[in-house]
């Protein structure tokens, strides 16, 4: 069992929210869910998101989230990044500069190949600087632009 969970409170829409997370993440499930009443709406749930646990509450509409927490997702392939913005921005989220994306409950997420990591860690700072300067001029980040900004002269 993981120490720390995220615990997000929900605007009245924690089952749309519950849906679709674990459809976006693979080796997701719905572990517990309870309810307001035998049938009323989600009252809390509980969620592994490839293998992470969350839990969402319904507390009504003036919950809001922002940008000072955020969600950092490690994609392996520029395949899984345009896999994951597409599903996480579906029905209304909003694209941001740098990976960064808020869905339509207003989470934040940030959608970050591995490559750049390893590409801005290289010695040479030419190289990083450009890869740097490549990734802040992105919204969805683009492997290949950032590997040819590496490779640039």
């Amino acid at each position: 069992m993981q120490k720390i969970t995220p615990f997000l409170l929900m605007d009245g829409r924690a089952e749309e929210a519950m849906n679709l997370y674990t459809s976006v993440f693979r080796n997701s499930k719905i572990v517990d869910v309870s309810r307001s009443g035998d049938n009323g709406p989600v009252f809390s749930a509980t969620l592994e998101l490839d293998g992470e646990r969350f839990i969402l509450l319904n507390v009504g509409p003036k919950s809001e989230f922002n940008a000072s927490v955020s969600f950092f997702i490690n994609c392996e392939t520029q395949a899984e990044v345009d896999e994951l913005w597409d599903k996480l921005l579906a029905g209304g989220g909003a694209p941001m500069q740098c990976g960064w994306l808020k869905d339509k409950f207003g989470v934040h997420w940030q959608i970050i190949p591995s490559a750049l990591g390893r590409l801005m860690r290289d010695k040479d700072p030419a190289k990083s600087q450009r890869v740097m300067q490549a990734m802040m001029k992105m919204v969805k980040i683009d492997v290949a632009g950032l590997e040819a900004a590496h490779r640039a002269a």
